[in-house]
């Protein structure tokens, strides 16, 4: 199998590019230039890193050269600080969604399998299912709820299959630095103190390879037009996370040194039954286990400057 992959550098997407290697599918692994993340792609013949700006995607094409199966949408820009509420910013990831579709269209894939966003929903009651009612509250959110709508139409028109995956709280190995995993697992590995909230919100975390599963298994037996909640599908206190940070990584914690934020979500888990009951997916890797891969990559990291 071919597969494009773009935002290749990404944490979920690096983990996914992994994955198809292992699997023996060839991949073309579309970045920006100046991503500082090109580390995180595995080094492998079957990999072909395609350098790109997310409004110029269309014109890989020609790089690619010849007609692939399924593209893996996960490029998006502005994702976090203030980006995040630019209309101008987080309208125009919309367009690029849609000449994604577009590329793909043009390489003769059969699915296109986008990564959507828990901030679709905005907050909501209980569980997050594909069908809970979508209120999001910020630019980011609107859209991607936006992204998913339309990309689906428009590969209904180009006869494409479609599956959009909402992405709860992902952790891992590729992971940001400002994540509450990986700032907090720094600072507890240089001995410093990690401060938190009181940190009782329940939360659902997923390591970033079972989220790469989920991606590779929707693109195979996910249904055309759907929409599925990826996440673990269990929900524990936010302070047991922490502990187990704290107890794998070593360092001091300070549970309710910070505030909660003004619009803090309290309840975040999804709901995996029918992303599992059409794909199989079942998380495999286990919040102690990720913590444990998670330190190792940072470790690593350090060593290599």
């Amino acid at each position: 199998m071919r597969v494009v992959v773009t935002g290749a550098s990404s944490m979920i997407a690096s983990a996914l590019i992994r994955l198809l290697e292992s699997q023996g599918h060839e991949v073309f692994a579309l970045v920006r230039s100046d991503t500082e993340k090109l580390d995180n792609i595995i080094k492998s013949n079957s990999v072909h890193i395609i350098e790109t700006d997310i409004s110029d995607m269309l014109c890989a094409k020609g790089e690619i050269g010849c007609d692939c199966d399924v593209l893996f949408h996960f490029a998006w820009s502005g994702t976090g600080g203030a980006a995040r509420n630019s209309a101008d910013i987080q309208q125009k990831n919309v367009l690029y969604t849609l000449d994604a579709v577009e590329l793909a269209k043009e390489l003769n894939c059969k699915a296109f399998v986008g990564a959507g966003s828990q901030a679709e929903y905005g907050r909501a009651e209980g569980k997050l299912k594909p069908d809970t009612p979508c209120n999001p509250e910020n630019e980011y959110g609107r859209a991607k709820l936006k992204a998913g709508n339309e990309s689906r139409k428009l590969a209904k028109t180009l006869g494409i299959k479609h599956v959009w995956l909402r992405v709860l709280s992902v952790y891992g190995v590729g992971d940001n630095g400002f994540t509450i995993t990986v700032s907090s697992l720094k600072k507890l590995l240089n001995g410093e103190t990690a401060e938190f909230t009181p940190a009782e919100q329940m939360w659902d975390f997923l390591y970033c390879d079972d989220a790469a599963n989920a991606f590779y298994l929707a693109a195979l037996n996910g249904k055309n037009g759907a929409v599925y909640t990826l996440g673990s599908g269990q929900a524990k206190p936010l302070k047991e996370y922490i502990r187990v940070m704290q107890k794998t990584a070593g360092g001091k914690i300070e549970l309710g040194a910070l505030p909660y934020n003004e619009n803090q979500v309290m309840y975040l888990c999804a709901d995996i039954s029918a992303l599992t009951a059409d794909t199989g997916f079942v998380p495999q890797i286990g919040y102690e286990e990720g913590i444990r891969r998670t330190i190792n990559w940072i470790k690593e990291v350090n060593s290599n400057g």
